[in-house]
């Protein structure tokens, strides 16, 4: 074997028909002209087998692209999720429907394309190569034997005239040193002419050779016109085939991305609403008021649910070390509850009282111009409720008229009053006055002033006896702020239970 020989291809298949093939041709000197030819058709040879393993290569190739392409066809099989969500309907408007209509139909269309591409090349291009690769192979073996017969000849031919030579020369050295007889065989110039002869005939078989060669030089361009016409034909085939699918590959994703492009953007959305509009808010009404629905909610109304009174007040501070006065919003309820709010709004916060006072557990005292009080526990439940437990709460209206309005009011709900309500007549000095307050109070008991009594001062609570004839006690004071304002005597009608008699 020549030492380009050793250089074959990897394929295994390959390496074993080349190595096969290879032993059956017989062997020349790679530096004369047959083993240099013999030697051109083996690579041509493993050329050839390259091509092979290439395109048997890209075969499968595209027959694994085939199977991927199941794969990601796998993944948009199933129906859309949702899918009513998008537009069913067929109509000339193409939707998001259709799109993954088109994707799954075009999917298909490269598995399709990948197994006819893989098919086709299995067919044609490696067809054709295999059938080269083996009218190369047959070639080879032809102009290997051919030659060989030629070789041999003049090898032959050769050995011949050498051993003549070789004879002519060692009776042309005995010749002179010998007088003996020598046989006519082996006369020097018989020798000489056999010699001749078999030069001639070395000759002839030489040149014929030459001829063989010559002709299988001519033989050989005309075949390897032949070999490249074919695997530019294949390699032709190949990009036809290959090149194609590549098109076709393109060809439809460029329709997928068309038929996205061809959605309108608001297509989906308006089919949507269109069939959804018992579901979807529709934005020509008007949006909801609490005025419109308020008067749907149950009980809303209930005389239970409406205020007696209620306004802004200003109140005092509890605490001992401030002074001064702050506003609030208060609230009278049919609960008889004094409410004690922030603000008005309920629709800003939750409307949790700042103060509660549960009205027939408390004691009011007659108002004094624009200011009147409200003794009694806060109920709210606040950290201030805990902290201040029963209080004294001094309040102070807009006016007198609102100040005496409350009181009214306040006064029908509360289960302890004051002596008297009435509007003073007189204006006494607050010396007689504090007198006439003393001798008054030393004459009721203390049960009946937890009964029936009325603040006379912050710390002075002052009952009614209503066992006594009213006409004869003396005038009663409220106490409503720092300032004493004498109250006249009330009638002698009964009392009602914790206010007054009038």
């Amino acid at each position: 074997m020549s030492a380009n020989a050793s250089a074959a291809p990897s394929r295994q298949t390959t390496m074993a028909s080349t190595a096969s093939d290879d032993l059956a041709i017989p062997e020349f000197d790679p530096n004369s002209t047959a083993g240099v030819l013999v030697e051109r058709l083996r690579a041509w040879k493993h050329a050839v087998a390259y091509l092979e393993d290439y395109v048997e290569a890209v075969e499968k190739i595209h027959h694994s692209q085939a199977k991927e392409y199941e794969k990601v066809l796998k993944t948009i099989s199933h129906p859309l999720r949702e899918g009513d969500h998008f537009s069913q309907i067929a109509t000339n408007v193409t939707g998001v429907a259709t799109m993954f209509e088109v994707l799954r139909a075009n999917t298909q269309g490269m598995i399709n394309s990948n197994l006819e591409t893989q098919k086709k090349l299995k067919e044609t291009v490696l067809h054709d190569l295999k059938g080269l690769h083996h009218e190369i192979k047959d070639y080879s073996k032809r102009l290997s034997n051919s030659l060989n017969k030629g070789a041999k000849a003049v090898e032959k031919s050769r050995n011949t005239t050498q051993k003549h030579i070789e004879l002519l020369g060692q009776h042309v050295a005995s010749f002179g040193a010998s007088g003996a007889e020598i046989t006519p065989a082996d006369d020097p110039y018989v020798l000489r002419q056999g010699v001749i002869y078999r030069l001639h005939n070395q000759i002839q078989d030489e040149n014929n050779h030459r001829t063989e060669l010559i002709t299988a030089q001519a033989q050989f361009k005309e075949f390897e016109v032949k070999v490249v016409k074919c695997i530019q034909k294949a390699m032709e085939d190949l990009n036809t085939l290959a090149g194609g699918h590549a098109e076709q590959i393109r060809g439809l994703y460029a329709q997928v991305l068309q038929t996205s492009q061809n959605i309108p953007p608001e297509f989906e959305w308006q089919e949507f609403r269109a069939r959804r509009a018992d579901v979807l808010v529709n934005e020509n009404e008007p949006p909801r008021e609490l005025g419109h629905l308020l008067p749907l909610v149950p009980n809303v109304d209930n005389p239970s649910t409406k205020a007696l009174i209620e306004g802004s007040l200003d109140r005092k501070s509890r605490n001992k070390l401030s002074w001064g006065y702050s506003t609030g919003y208060y609230v009278v309820t049919p609960a008889r509850y004094l409410h004690e709010f922030k603000d008005n709004d309920p629709k800003r916060k939750d409307p949790q009282p700042e103060l509660s006072i549960y009205l027939p557990d408390a004691i009011i005292g007659a108002p004094n111009g624009e200011k009147f009080h409200v003794k009694g526990k806060d109920k709210s439940k606040g950290l201030t409720s805990k902290l201040a437990g029963t209080s004294e709460l001094q309040f102070k209206a807009h006016s007198a008229a609102e100040a005496q309005k409350w009181f009214e009011v306040i006064r029908n709900v509360t289960g302890a009053l004051g002596p008297g309500v009435a509007t003073p007549v007189t204006t006494p000095t607050p010396d007689t006055e504090d007198k006439k307050l003393e001798a008054a109070t030393n004459n009721l008991t203390l049960n009946e002033a937890q009964k029936t009594g009325v603040v006379a001062s912050p710390t002075n609570i002052s009952p009614v006896d209503t066992k006594a004839p009213v006409a004869a006690a003396p005038p009663a004071y409220a106490n409503a702020g720092d300032a004493k304002v004498p109250v006249a005597a009330p009638a002698a009608a009964a009392p009602e239970k914790g206010a007054l008699p009038n």
